[in-house]
């Protein structure tokens, strides 16, 4: 008897040590599914979106979930980052969220530059500049900043002359000198793709332009290089611009494999604007 009541006592003991280390295991699991975090991140098209995709696993090996939030237009990712229903946006170049942290008193702020998206401009029925007519419609996005730089590398190339600028961007009141009386179209940016069919030229980025084929080595009459201040840049807010997600996001995005991937698919296109 006092062996079968030892035996006992045993099973008993072994049982309940069994059952906390399962419960200790148990509580294991769930600390590392608290510990994980969600990062949404507002975007628009490639290759920023892939360039999300690609760093995607190396954040989930640090515990973030990466959710890309794909949106509709050029307006909505800024609008969603001021009101908190995204951390973080990668669609524009900084004079783009300067001016709308001027129009909606917002706060938000760069992180790191990932890319330079190569300017151009583009014509469906002409191969130079030379060839575009007197009065020719040349479109360009309607807001101030991509008018700016429209405006700036028409001026580079020296197809228009700017006075000195005296505000924050260049507007076409600041054209003082139009040889061939050039009309400038401003039009919303998903719209510019399509204007390549209506009007004589079109500035625009690479990723309007690819869509339709083109490629600013391949096809732009004029390019704009990488001697400029609008590189595709991830932004956040003033208020998480520090938190740990966001940096270890910005330091996936400036990684070799970016870089690789970059030069491989995109090399005419978006030049890498990190070391």
């Amino acid at each position: 008897m006092k062996k079968l009541v030892l035996i006992t006592a045993m099973l008993i003991m072994i049982l309940s040590a069994c059952g906390k280390d399962k419960n200790v295991e148990d509580a294991e699991k769930a600390a590392d599914i608290n510990e994980r975090v969600t990062l949404k991140v507002a975007s628009l098209i490639p290759p920023m979106t892939e360039i999300l995709e690609l760093v995607k696993p190396k954040l989930a090996e640090d515990g973030i979930d990466l959710e890309m939030v794909v949106l509709g237009d050029n307006v909505q990712p800024n609008t969603a980052l001021a009101a908190k229903e995204v951390d973080a946006n990668f669609f524009q170049h900084v004079p783009y969220m300067e001016e709308f942290n001027r129009n909606n008193d917002a706060n938000l702020v760069p992180i790191t530059p990932i890319y330079f998206a190569n300017y151009g401009v583009y014509a469906k029925d002409y191969s130079s500049m030379d060839e575009l007519p007197e009065g020719a419609v040349i479109a360009m996005a309607n807001d101030v900043s991509n008018i700016d730089r429209s405006l700036a590398l028409l001026a580079q190339q020296g197809v228009i002359k700017l006075q000195d600028k005296t505000g924050t961007y260049f507007t076409k009141a600041d054209v003082i000198d139009n040889p061939k009386d050039y009309q400038f179209k401003e039009v919303d940016l998903l719209m510019l793709a399509r204007m390549y069919d209506d009007a004589d030229a079109v500035v625009m980025t690479p990723a309007y332009a690819a869509p339709l084929g083109l490629t600013p080595k391949s096809d732009a009459l004029l390019t704009e290089g990488i001697e400029n201040d609008f590189a595709i840049t991830l932004i956040a807010r003033e208020d998480n611009k520090d938190w740990e997600p966001i940096q270890k996001l910005a330091e996936a995005m400036t990684s070799e494999d970016v870089r690789k991937f970059l030069e491989e698919n995109y090399d005419e296109t978006a030049i890498p604007a990190f070391e």
